[in-house]
């Protein structure tokens, strides 16, 4: 068991509701004790996480803490070397990452990865079609489900103000608007949990904010689960957050909490002295 040290605070203003509702409700991630080594290298050692559903929870920590091992193993990227993983009541633990795509989670990465010379519509109509096992064979043919895949396709391009640039490729988006549409192509699995890894990695200031507001919308539908180094957005939009160090959950909390610990404010200090690798 991981040592965190769970703060009953309260949540972001007017989510009172939202929140204690979710409290009645059961997780819908649960992982236990989820340790990866390499070789003789322990990336997460024990590692807990419940994640309610409804609910934006991140994930921060110095670099070298473990937060991007924690996501790997959570959509399957890589194996666990230990633990159990439960997501909406299934065990999940020994699952590749495309059946987890099919259980409803999608991932966006820290690195952008779109198809630059098509239009942002056929991105996330390929997006759409590809995410599940009926469409993934029939990527370049007009399925006879294509007004359905249109009609998605337009209500993911609104929700990421993205719909009057539909027609131009992706490759001429500004990178805050690429990072929207990464977030765009996860959303096109209509997934339950939508993990994001630093989507505001490398965005200009004016970019911020509209990509704020998309993840705190995201969570009238899903459950959004962030790792981000911004901690003004953090503190902004999230409902708890878990702080690691070394691999463990160091603690866990509501934001009010988690800035004044003064665990937290020792292990970035830490790291800013001695240097760390991500």
């Amino acid at each position: 068991m991981s040592p965190a040290t769970t703060m009953a605070t309260s949540p972001r203003p007017g989510a009172d509701q939202d929140v204690a509702s979710a409290g009645a409700m059961q997780p819908l991630l649960d992982a236990r004790g989820v340790v990866k080594r390499y070789g003789k290298f322990t990336a997460l050692n024990g590692v807990d996480l419940r994640v309610m559903p409804g609910t934006v929870h991140s994930v921060i920590g110095p670099n070298g803490a473990g937060k991007t091992t924690l996501f790997h193993t959570l959509t399957g990227t890589v194996p666990v070397s230990a633990g159990r993983i439960v997501f909406n009541g299934q065990d999940i633990t020994r699952e590749p990452d495309n059946v987890r795509v099919r259980r409803g989670i999608a991932r966006s990465f820290q690195v952008t990865s779109l198809f630059g010379n098509l239009s942002v519509r056929e991105n996330l109509r390929l997006a759409v079609q590809g995410a599940h096992p009926s469409g993934a064979f029939d990527m370049w043919h007009a399925p006879g489900r294509r007004a359905g895949i249109d009609a998605l396709v337009d209500t993911i391009l609104e929700r990421l103000g993205l719909h009057a640039r539909g027609a131009e490729a992706a490759g001429a988006l500004s990178h805050g608007q690429q990072r929207r549409l990464e977030v765009g192509m996860a959303l096109a699995a209509r997934p339950r949990a939508i993990f994001l890894d630093e989507p505001t990695s490398g965005m200009g200031v004016d970019d911020l904010d509209g990509m704020k507001a998309l993840i705190r919308g995201l969570a009238t539908d899903h459950t959004v689960l962030l790792i981000e180094h911004n901690m003004n957005i953090v503190m902004d939009i999230s409902d708890t957050i878990t702080v690691m160090q070394q691999g463990r959950v160091l603690v866990e909390g509501a934001p009010a909490a988690i800035r004044d610990d003064p665990r937290v404010r020792a292990a970035y200090l830490g790291n800013m002295i001695t240097g760390g690798q991500r």
